[in-house]
Parts: C-alpha cells; sequence; structure tokens
C-alpha cells in the first residue's frame, strides 16, 4: 500500500501546509524517508539568490529530512499570491500535469513517503482545461482533505467528499483543523461531519495545536 498522499482542502487558507508538515513529521519520526511536494505555489518572493521561494515549500523542505532538487519539490512557483491558472497566465506559463507527474516520480523513487500538496480547493483551475482534481487522477494517490473548522466548513467538507468520490479517488481520511479559535458550536459541527463523511477522521487539531495522526507508517 502506498504511504504517499496528496492533502487537499476544502478552501484556501484552510491550513493544509500546517497539517501536511504534520504528516511529514509524523512520517520521519517513523524513520521512513520523507519529502514534501507543492508541485504549484503562488505568492512566491525573490530570495536573496535571485529566485522564487515560497514559505509553504520551505516549510515543507525544513519538515521533510530528504534533500531533493526545488523542481523537484516545486515544478511551478509564481509571484501573485493567487489563482494559480491565473498567476500562470500572467507570467506566461502553462501548468502542465505531467510535468508535476515526472517530478513526483522521481521524488517517489529516492523517498518512503511523499506528502503533496494542493493548492487552493480541490476544483481550482490550473491551468485553461484541467483543475487540480485531474491532477490528483493523475497522481492516483490516497486524498487526505483538510476541512478549516469555520462557519460553512459542513457543506464545504460535503461538497469536496462528494467530487473526490465522484472521481473514483480514494479518501485516506480527513483532518478537522479549527482555523477560527472563536468557532460557534464546534463539538456540534464535528460531529455532524463524522456522521455524514464516510472516511476516518485522522485528527482533530484545536486552534493552534500540534497535529496528531492516527494514521498507520
Amino acid at each position: 500500500m502506498s504511504r504517499s498522499y496528496f492533502v487537499v482542502g476544502t478552501d484556501t487558507h484552510v491550513g493544509k501546509t500546517y497539517i501536511s508538515v504534520g504528516l511529514i513529521q509524523h512520517f520521519v519520526l517513523a524513520g521512513l524517508r520523507t519529502v514534501g511536494m507543492k508541485p504549484v505555489a503562488s505568492g512566491c518572493e525573490l530570495s536573496e539568490q535571485g529566485e522564487l521561494s515560497n514559505e509553504d515549500v520551505l516549510a515543507l523542505s525544513a519538515a521533510s529530512n530528504l534533500d531533493a532538487q526545488p523542481d523537484l519539490i516545486n515544478p511551478y512557483r509564481f509571484s501573485p499570491a493567487i489563482a494559480p491558472h491565473i498567476a500562470a497566465e500572467q507570467a506566461n506559463v502553462l501548468i502542465e500535469t505531467g510535468v508535476i507527474k515526472q517530478a513526483y516520480d522521481e521524488l517517489s523513487q529516492l523517498a518512503d513517503v511523499v506528502i503533496v500538496e494542493g493548492a487552493g480547493g480541490f476544483l481550482v483551475p490550473i491551468n485553461t482545461t484541467q483543475t487540480l482534481a485531474d491532477l490528483a487522477l493523475m497522481l492516483n494517490l490516497p486524498l487526505i482533505l483538510v476541512v478549516g473548522m469555520r462557519l460553512g466548513c459542513i457543506n464545504h467538507a460535503l461538497l469536496t467528499v462528494e467530487a473526490i468520490r465522484a472521481r473514483g479517488l480514494t479518501l485516506a481520511g480527513w483532518v478537522a483543523n479549527q482555523i477560527d479559535p472563536d468557532m460557534p458550536m464546534f463539538t456540534e459541527n464535528l460531529a455532524s461531519l463524522q456522521r455524514r463523511v464516510s472516511a476516518p477522521c485522522l485528527s482533530v487539531v484545536r486552534w493552534q495545536e500540534n497535529p496528531e495522526f492516527d494514521l498507520p507508517v
């Protein structure tokens, strides 16, 4: 069984990087060669070396215990903090799923575990015809869904789960990540999701707590 996972979210800013870093640490502690991958990153800044770098990618790399070429870890990077396909259009770049798949395949030859972090929500466009869901189909990895626990999260989560199931993809589990410290009825919302999502809840992460995962290694 593959130990690698594709981490997707119910939306942007739901804590995908935070959870991905936690997953990397989970497998590193188990003694597995583990590396994080961010296929597409927006909101990059110029480093001292004059190269575009992204704080999410840096966080994934810092947690990993395997060094890999930057172009494998993050094949596409853009300056504007906007939707990937729009950022790519502005840079006159075509995001190609085949390029990402090749980078993933190379990483998977080096590592026991590759944690792939998506961009935005599950159906965010990555070019004129494809979405992140199409990339998920190409990689064919089990998915871990990060649910940003805030008002509206039940609808967002159930729609995303439905979209994942409709494509025949495997939902390995989901994480309840409390991104709103003052979310009303947190426990009741969590219970509603646990009843309705037919996949295991791998972790419940309260505001600013470190994630712990019920996930085999």
